[in-house]
């Protein structure tokens, strides 16, 4: 994503700011300063003109480009969960245990999560397409040995390998959206992206309890390789380039062919960058460094990873503690259990248009409207009148933005009560399933506060904010579904999920 860091107190989202610092880490460097104080341009400095520009797109091709993105996200993120219905099959083929099978699932989402620390800065030196196109490429193939496994080292393998691949389109997949989009646009459709990848997960085990309810396991990951393969053949013919950079190297490239004058170059080919793997080893120094010594990091980060924790736990729990086959659920009705936390997703993407007015309207709470008049009047002591345009003003401070999560907080707790306390058979299954709706909805909303709060308060490491977060909301999520059988057996449904929400609470105030 090609916004300058300039644009500092504009009001961006999450994967926007990422780009911006992801260039500011990879380590180019300003234009010479010679270049800033003539008074003319030089004229062999090749930048994008008019239609060149990707946020000058016709709006269809637009969100056309979105639509494929958001769905190829989640495509990938869906493969994690779709293996939740084909544990009892592999176990009875190839005579394993549960807890084997269930390493399916851990593995897959602990290569999301090591993913975006080796493969998100290959976006900085080849672009958004080349990343795209061999993440999904990878992704289809490694997914043919799990569909054709002759024994469970060999799906298991393949399986923390597909999810690897598959995280490096996620790594930098938000960047197209704010590529494509202006400040005052990007809200809406970043909000959507934002959520895509969490309706992966919930929209597994009810295509899987579909697969495995009529044919054999081994479908579920064909239908992953054709799916993939549709969103490849999409990506490759409908979605442009779209990283400034690379657009105006190949302008210079092009330039210096066609003119046979050398002197044409680009801001990309004259920044003095780090090597790759300089860049690499920073991508995964960074996000550590901040969990150290930025506590409000690592708490929240431990925050997001408890609620995914608890989101991937349920594909474990719903279909054999709660609404298994002692309620009279059949394998696909199992899958059809996670409903619920869809319809609270959903319920937050419409919901966006409302916050986003929050955000546009200042109607934000008294003590940040407090903190804002005592930051101008220290800009005001310190001389700096530069810097008091209407959209830095207008903009929140960091803290502002976890008023979402502070709602979010809210529902996930009352959600998690709501359920434990209506597990039990002689109550109907709708109450339970009514509340995974708050508990999807609170979800949400805590994982965009997060987000939000991370990019804005620890510019110009945004990235590598993000990619901490990344490893820890994995690391969690691949550890619950192992945790949940003897938590489950231990504490029964109402003990086990009881604890659960009331982990949630205690977190509660962190927002």
């Amino acid at each position: 994503m090609s916004k300058e860091m300039s644009e500092e107190m504009s009001p961006i989202t999450p994967a926007e700011t990422i780009a911006d610092s992801q260039q500011q880490e990879a380590g180019a460097q300003p234009p010479d300063s010679k270049e800033l104080d003539s008074k003319e341009p030089d004229p062999y400095h090749v930048r994008l003109e008019g239609d060149e520009n990707p946020k000058s797109m016709p709006k269809f091709k637009k969100w056309m480009a979105i639509v494929i993105i958001c769905s190829a996200a989640t495509c990938v993120t869906c493969a994690s969960s779709v293996a939740s219905f084909t544990q009892k099959p592999m176990q009875e083929q190839w005579h394993v245990s549960p807890p084997i099978t269930i390493l399916g699932i851990s593995l897959f989402v602990e290569g999301l999560g090591i993913g975006p620390l080796l493969l998100g800065p290959l976006s900085e030196f080849y672009g958004r397409n080349f990343v795209y196109w061999s993440s999904f490429a990878l992704f289809l193939v490694l997914n043919l040995p799990v569909a054709l496994a002759p024994n469970i080292v060999v799906y298991l393998v393949f399986r923390f390998l597909t999810g690897f691949s598959g995280a490096a389109f996620l790594s930098v997949a938000g960047g197209s959206v704010s590529d494509l989009f202006a400040n005052e646009e990007v809200l809406l459709p970043m909000a959507i992206y934002s959520v895509s990848p969490m309706i992966g997960p919930v929209a597994g085990p009810a295509i899987s309890g579909f697969i495995n309810q009529h044919t054999h396991w081994r479908w579920t990951y064909w239908v992953i390789v054709i799916w993939a393969g549709v969103e490849l053949a999409l990506l490759v013919f409908f979605v442009p380039e779209t990283y400034i950079p690379t657009l105006e190297a190949r302008k210079a490239r092009k330039l210096r062919k066609s003119t046979g004058d050398e002197r044409y170059y680009s801001t990309l080919e004259r920044s003095e960058k780090r090597g790759l793997a300089q860049t690499i080893a920073l991508s995964c120094l960074r996000p550590f460094q901040i969990m150290i010594y930025e506590p409000m990091a690592l708490l929240l980060n431990i925050w997001s990873a408890l609620l995914l924790g608890i989101l991937y736990l349920t594909f474990e729990a719903f279909p054999t503690r709660v609404f298994g086959r002692d309620r009279g659920f059949n394998t696909q009705m199992s899958g059809l259990s996670f409903v619920g936390i869809g319809i609270g997703m959903v319920l937050a993407i419409a919901s966006q248009p409302y916050w986003i007015k929050v955000y546009k309207e200042d109607r934000i709470p008294y003590w940040e409207r407090k903190m804002r008049a005592e930051r101008e009047k220290c800009v005001e002591e310190e001389g700096e009148k530069d810097d008091k345009s209407p959209s830095r003003k207008r903009e929140p401070e960091p803290e502002a933005r976890l008023l979402i999560g502070m709602v979010g907080a809210v529902l996930v707790t009352v959600g998690l009560f709501w359920f434990a306390f209506t597990t039990p058979h002689e109550i109907h299954w709708i109450v339970p399933m009514l509340a995974t709706v708050p508990f999807g909805l609170g979800v949400i909303y805590a994982f965009i506060s997060i987000w939000t709060f991370l990019v804005h308060a620890y510019r110009p490491y945004a990235a590598s904010a993000m990619a901490g977060n990344s490893f820890t909301r994995s690391a969690f999520a691949a550890a619950f579904p192992l945790i949940s059988t003897p938590l489950y057996v231990r504490l029964g449904v109402v003990g086990a999920t009881g604890l659960l929400a009331g982990l949630s609470a205690l977190m509660m105030p962190l927002p």
